[in-house]
């Protein structure tokens, strides 16, 4: 009731009679009444020009003004002033119109009287205050979305078209709004997925969780591929369900953080190569000189010692071939004329010397056609190399295979196994994993592990075609 300690009101009415009853109404419930009277609509423009009161009273009927016009005109220029009504006439419809024009209150006059007068005044002066911080809070809004520096976008849940876009997005995919409004979020987004499955899994993604973040592939309309980070949330308008997206461009970051990968893979390659070097040159043939030196000692043995040297000589010949293997797995011969199958084949021979495995090489592509650079079989090679690791320390399987395959357009290679399996959702990603992960990714591609308890596991690296050379 803060407001009735001072209120200043103009009122709007040609009858002096029936202002003098509305000021008697307003002075006794208010303390501190500032009230101005105009009895022509010129009279009330002038006053409303060098004026802000807190709520004017309206009369519809003028000398030089009337009606809907005299309502608009009023409102007009009350700016953010609530306007109530005050007329003698009880026709229902065009109180209702009246409200529709943005009048806060219609009253009749024969039904006045202080309290009425007075809860009206409040309401719609507190009505007009929501009303405000609403029309500021849709400004904030409005601003915060269209002046982003960040693509942002919202579609509809349901249908997947845009429903709104920004500047932003407008200026980085090169689209016209026009053009956007007319789009699905799949006509830009890229996924090798049937349209009925974009479909599912775009509502999966939207209302399994509030907030969203992933990252995607995104088509600008000159058909440049860029990477983005996905950040999303959903709301209703009228019970239908909008998403709300803040696209950020992270492909040169994706570039620099390949980049460094690369030389950090580099660097561990060339140390892997230098330790298998120094293995196979100089630990072997150190290794090699032992055993001949033993062979000249033959003779000078009694026989009795002579056990002990052929036990020595075995376990040098075995230092030797797990010497061998191990500078083989640190620096592997793909730089030489070897193939991809000659590679695997000696992989599997060299992770299986005991015979554990049942093991199966699958290679389904044409090498010369689809020619792998150095890079990309050195990383397939590390790849296969640690998920074999992986099921040798943990699943308890006997039988491995890989295959390497062209599939439409993407190069993939399967390792699977037929171990205990693990639950995908409670296990922990190690290193291992990650290192594997890291090597796809320098690829543009994806690592989709596959794994159910008692059933195996199968991981798949797959790469786009255009990646491979």
């Amino acid at each position: 009731m803060s407001e009735l300690n001072h209120l200043k009101v103009l009122v709007i009415e040609d009858n002096y009679g029936d202002f003098l009853i509305i000021r008697d109404y307003l002075e006794e419930k208010v303390e501190s009444l500032n009230i101005s009277h105009a009895n022509r609509f010129e009279q009330a423009y002038s006053i409303l020009s060098e004026n802000v009161f807190d709520v004017i009273l309206l009369d519809l009927t003028l000398p030089d003004k009337t009606g809907e016009t005299l309502i608009e005109q009023i409102v007009e220029i009350a700016n953010i002033t609530p306007v109530i009504i005050l007329t003698g006439f009880t026709n229902v419809q065009f109180s209702v119109r009246a409200l529709s024009l943005k009048v806060s209150d219609y009253l009749v006059k024969d039904d006045i009287n202080a309290s009425a007068l007075i809860k009206s005044i409040l309401y719609s002066i507190e009505r007009k205050k929501s009303t405000l911080l609403l029309e500021e809070s849709e400004k904030r809004y409005i601003n915060l979305f269209e002046l982003s520096p960040q693509p942002m976008w919202i579609f509809n849940v349901n249908t997947l078209e845009f429903f709104q876009v920004n500047q932003a997005a407008v200026d980085q995919y090169g689209y016209t709004k026009q053009e956007f409004l007319g789009m699905k979020l799949f006509d830009i987004v890229i996924d090798d997925l049937s349209e009925s499955e974009k479909f599912v899994k775009s509502k999966q993604i939207s209302y399994n969780q509030k907030i969203f973040k992933g990252r995607f592939k995104h088509r600008k309309k000159s058909s440049e591929i860029i990477d983005v980070d996905i950040y999303s949330n959903l709301y209703y308008i009228h019970e239908t369900v909008y998403e709300s997206v803040i696209a950020i461009d992270v492909t040169e970051k994706i570039k620099l953080e390949h980049r460094i990968t690369r030389a950090i893979i580099k660097t561990q390659e060339d140390e892997r190569y230098e330790i298998g070097a120094e293995l196979h040159d100089n630990v072997c043939q150190i290794l090699a000189s032992s055993q001949l030196s033993l062979d000249m000692l033959k003779e000078g043995v009694p026989e009795s010692s002579t056990k002990w040297l052929n036990k020595s000589q075995h376990f040098i010949k075995l230092a030797l071939e797990e010497i061998r293997n191990i500078s083989h797995r640190l620096a592997p011969s793909i730089f030489g004329n070897t193939n991809l199958e000659e590679i695997f084949s000696e992989l599997l021979i060299n992770i299986d010397f005991e015979n554990q495995f049942s093991t199966n090489l699958i290679i389904d592509f044409d090498e010369l056609k689809y020619k792998l650079s150095e890079d990309l079989q050195l990383n397939l090679y590390r790849i296969a190399q640690e998920q074999l690791r992986n099921i040798i320390r943990h699943s308890k399987a006997n039988t491995i295979e890989i295959k390497i395959y062209v599939e439409r357009e993407f190069f993939k290679m399967e390792i699977s196994d037929n171990g205990i399996g693990f639950d995908e959702s409670k296990i922990k990603k190690g290193i291992g994993l990650a290192n594997i992960k890291r090597r796809v990714e320098l690829f543009n591609g994806e690592l989709q592990i596959n794994s159910t308890i008692n059933e195996g596991c199968n991981l798949i690296a797959i790469i786009p075609l255009d990646q491979i050379s």
